[in-house]
């Protein structure tokens, strides 16, 4: 328990001192999200369905295609698939749908 509360507070230490390069990341993640919903509207047609479907694509491809820099470079050095990749991307998933909800929460 002890360990737990010092690496709470470490870790809230480090995201108070690092929170503008933070905010950039994450606009960063969510012009990627706007971008390829941007590029799927080509694709799929403007009905209900069309933009579930946009929308469903452009929230898995971004943790994916961002996770994958990790798991290359990992697998260039070691020859060995990433161990942790599933938690890395739902991870990136849980922070960029965190702020889809923000956004369109400010946005309403």
């Amino acid at each position: 328990m002890l360990k737990q509360i010092i690496a709470i507070v470490l870790l809230s230490i480090i995201i108070t001192l690092t929170t503008p390069h933070i905010q950039q990341g994450l606009q960063y993640l969510l012009s990627g999200y706007n971008w390829v919903s941007h590029q799927l509207t080509e694709v799929f047609s403007g009905g209900s369905t069309g933009n579930l479907i946009r929308n469903l694509l452009a929230l898995l491809a971004i943790p994916l295609l961002v996770g994958m820099v990790p798991v290359t470079i990992y697998w260039l050095a070691r020859r060995k698939w990433f161990p942790y990749f599933m938690q890395l991307v739902w991870v990136i998933w849980l922070v960029q749908t965190a702020g889809i909800v923000l956004l369109y929460k400010t946005a309403a």
